[in-house]
This record gives structure tokens, sequence and C-alpha cells, in this order.
């Protein structure tokens, strides 16, 4: 009888594990491929607009994250929490939304001649902004259903869903930026990509809402939900501030480079942090009442996420050069440093993304915006320390000051990543050492290879197409060997599930590289 149930329990485990690594290689497509045609449609575009039209873009975008966030509410994070969602769960969520996306861009129609007027947009970023503004609804419409395929660890449905909107929206943007359109190009872009995506996904998913929304279910949703948009709210706050200081105060032009460097650091970021919550989190909610295999797949997680976050994020910052030199010549150079460092503050935003993840999987909301909470106000006392620097230019560097404004960012996300180390030791039980040395190894090589690329790109620099090749494929295949030559389970692991074929030893989840 005793066997018998270490079978099942060793059946559950092994589903889950393979459960585990589709949704996650699903996800990864669909970020990586979806950042690839954004990417595409991006570069043209930088080619062809110029730094006052991604300026204009920008301003729009602060508002439209708040209302974003405020239409979802934190709804989401509690759906995906709860173990069992009901259909009226669900559909007084996605009425909900959708009552909230209308309310919003009502009030954002009203206030567009304001926000204009706070960034010395004129009449056109008026009409800008009520424009993109019609992308909340759409946007909202589909949260629901993304919801439910990442539940079911089905995000194979959400990736073809993003690859056709943006499929759809890359012909729209570059033809419109090709007919001269300007910024307007851009707007319909992103209005574009919303309508097809939610258009598709509504035609795939075989869920139909009830008519009906309940209160007493949104208000089952408010102790992870409310938390969860606290914490949302403050973290969209300081995310999209430093564009509304910048437009503001240095100009649209200083925004435009911001706009850029941010626009493409966040393509690797928030591709990761994404990937890590719609694989994690259902997996990790699934186990929140085994505390001894909750902290196993945790330490698992904790690597996986280092093997990938530390090469990906100091291999870009360190390529970054020659990137931007391939993609757009010389036009955006001075949003190669902001690039750079808004890379190396990535690393921690999704380290400690990946500990609320945790928090969130254990019902530990009240932490998680607590933990916010002091995250923003350490980055308050930063911003107020480089604010007098940051309209300061020189010819050589016309974003001076907002380089000064990053490196203080920087700090501030590095306290603010030890902070939510503690609390997330606190939480689960282990040791902060261990979590520690998950990711340290990982955190080692990628410095080291680094450092090895950076020189290579300094004797190549003649040629940044030779030098961004070289520095590629030497850190590439550097990394590979020293992970192989060390032992990393997590790159052994993963060469097994993607050539089944190959033959591998079994490892044990709970053992650390």
């Amino acid at each position: 009888m005793a066997n018998e149930q270490d079978s099942r329990t060793a059946t559950q485990q092994d589903n889950l594990k393979r459960r585990t690594a589709r949704s996650m290689k699903w996800n990864v497509i669909d970020r990586f491929g979806s950042q690839i045609l954004y990417a595409v449609t991006g570069v043209v575009l930088a080619r062809l607009l110029s730094q006052h039209d991604f300026g204009l873009v920008g301003a729009v975008l602060v508002f439209q994250a708040f209302a974003s966030l405020l239409i979802d509410s934190g709804l989401s994070s509690a759906l995906i929490q709860r173990k069992a969602p009901s259909r009226l769960d669900y559909s007084s969520v996605l009425w909900f939304n959708i009552i909230a996306s209308f309310a919003l861009y009502a009030i954002l129609f009203m206030a567009a001649p304001t926000i204009s007027e706070w960034f010395h947009g004129g009449d056109q970023l008026t009409a800008l902004a009520r424009v993109m503004f019609l992308s909340l609804p759409l946007n909202a419409a589909a949260i629901v259903q993304t919801n439910l395929y990442t539940k079911q660890l089905n995000v194979r449905p959400v990736a073809i869903a993003n690859a056709g909107g943006l499929c759809a929206g890359a012909v729209i943007g570059i033809w419109l930026a090709f007919a001269g359109y300007g910024a307007w190009a851009i707007v319909w872009q992103t209005l574009t990509v919303a309508a097809v995506k939610t258009l598709m996904l509504w035609i795939m998913s075989q869920w139909r809402p009830l008519y009906r929304l309940s209160w007493k279910a949104l208000r089952s949703f408010a102790g992870v939900g409310a938390g969860m948009m606290l914490t949302s709210l403050l973290n969209t706050i300081f995310l999209n501030i430093y564009a509304f200081l910048i437009g503001n105060r240095v100009g649209l032009v200083s925004l435009g480079y911001y706009s850029q460097a941010d626009k493409w650091s966040k393509m690797m970021t928030a591709s990761l942090s994404q990937v890590l919550t719609s694989t994690f989190v259902p997996v990790l909610s699934g186990v929140q009442d085994q505390a001894e295999r909750f902290a196993r797949l945790a330490s698992k997680m904790d690597r996986v996420t280092a093997y990938i976050l530390f090469p990906a994020m100091v291999g870009l910052a360190v390529c970054a050069t020659p990137i931007f030199h391939i993609l757009f010549g010389d036009k955006w150079d001075a949003s190669i440093i902001l690039f750079q460092l808004l890379l190396v503050r990535g690393i921690f935003t999704v380290l400690t993304g990946l500990y609320s993840n945790y928090l969130l999987a254990l019902g530990r909301a009240r932490t998680i915006f607590y933990l916010e909470v002091l995250r923003d106000a350490i980055a308050l006392v930063a911003i107020v320390i480089t604010f007098p620097y940051m309209a300061l230019s020189t010819t050589a560097n016309i974003v001076l000051g907002v380089e000064i404004l990053l490196w203080g960012q920087l700090a501030a996300a590095g306290v603010a990543w030890a902070a939510s180390l503690i609390a997330v030791s606190h939480a689960t039980a282990v040791p902060i050492r261990r979590y520690l040395a998950d990711i340290a190894p990982y955190a080692a090589m990628s410095a080291v290879i680094g450092v090895a690329m950076l020189a290579i790109g300094n004797i190549l620099g003649f040629s940044p197409l030779l030098a961004l090749t070289a520095q590629a494929v030497f850190g590439a295949v550097l990394y590979f060997i020293a992970n192989r030559y060390l032992g990393s389970t997590v790159q052994s692991e993963a060469l097994a599930y993607i050539l089944p074929r190959r033959k591998s030893s079994k490892i044990d989840a709970s053992e650390s590289r």
C-alpha cells in the first residue's frame, strides 16, 4: 500500500514537472517570439520616427500604465493564486474589468488636455492620448482569457494570439510610419495589437462568461486582490515616475531617448518576469501547504532564473553599443548608457519579482505590499537626491542628468532586493545563504565572462557586426562550457528536455548545483 502511494506521488510530481516545463517552454516562445516581432517593428519605427515622436508616445504611456493597472485591480493575481476559481468568479472579474476600462477611458479623455499641458505637447498630444487610450477596453476584455490559460499551464493559445496581434500591428505601424504619420504610427500599431490579440483569444477559447457580476465573488478576492493592486499601483508609480519627471523637467527629446532605452531594456526584463510569474505561481500555489516541497521547488526556480537572468542581462549590457549601432546607426547613441543601467537594475527587479511570486503563492499579499512600500520609499529617497541634477547635459552627453537619476535608482533597486530576500527567507523558513547559494555561481560566471566579452568588443569596435558576433559566440560557448564543467543540473535537465533522446541521469530536485 505504501509502495502504491509512493508510486502515485512520484507520478504526480513527474506530471507536474512536465507540465511546468511545457508551460515554461511556451512562455519563453511567447515572450521572446513576441519580442522579436516587436523588436523588428521597433527598429523600423526608430529609424523612421524622431526622438520627439517617441517622447509624445512615452508621455501617453505613463498614464496608460496607471489605467491598465486600475482596470485589473489585482484580480488577475488573486485568480491565479486561488486553487479552483469558479465560472462565476471569472465572469465577475471580466465584467468588472470591462466596466472599469470604459469608466477610466472617459476620465482620461477629459484629462487629455491637462496631460498635454504637463508635457508641453500641445494639441497633438491631446489627440494622440484620446485615441491611444482606446486600447484600455480592448485589453480589459482579454485579461480573463489569458488568466484561464495561465491557470491551466496552457500558454500556447496566448502565444499564438500575441504573435497574431504583433504581426498585424507591425504591418499597420510600419505602413503608417513610411506614409509620414509620425507618432500616430505607434498609436495605431498599439490599437491593432490589442484588438487582434483579444479577438483571437476569444475565438480560440471555449470559455464563455455568465451574464452576471457577483460582488460577493469580487469581495472574496479582496485579501489577495486588494493587496496586489496596491502593490502594483505603487510599483507602477515608480516605474513611470521617471518618464513623468523627465518629460516635464528635461523635455520630450530627452524623454524620447529615455523611452527608447526603457522600451528595449523592458523587452528582456518584462519578458523574464512574465515567464516566471506565468509558470511558477500556478505551480507553487498548488503546493502552498507543503512547506518542504515548496522550498525544494523554490530552490529549483531560483537556479533556473539565475541560469537565464544573469547571462542575458550582462550579455546585453556588454553588447549594447554594437547592438544599437547595427540597429539604429548613431541616432540613438545617447540611449546606450541609459539602456545599460536599466538592464543592470533589471537584474534586481526580476529577482525581487521572483521573491514576490513566492510570497504570492503563499498568499502573503500584505507582506508583498509592505515590501513595495519600502522599495518605493528607497526609490523616492534616490529621486530626491538626484533630482537637482536631472536637467544636466553636456555637448557630449545630452542625457547626463537622466544618467545620474538612473544610477540612483540602480542603488535603490539593490537595497530593495536585499529587503525582499530577508522577507522571503522568513516566510519560507529557508536560510538566506541558501537563496544566495542558488544564484551566486551564475552571477559570478556571467560577470567574469562579461569582462572578457567587453575586452573583445573594445578590440573589434571598428566593426559593430564583427564585435557583436564575436562577443555573442564567445560568451555563449564559454557559459555553456563553464556550466557543463561545474555540473549545472539546470543546464543538464534543460538539454534533456530539449533533446529527449539524450540520456541523462536522474537528478534530485532538492540538490543544488
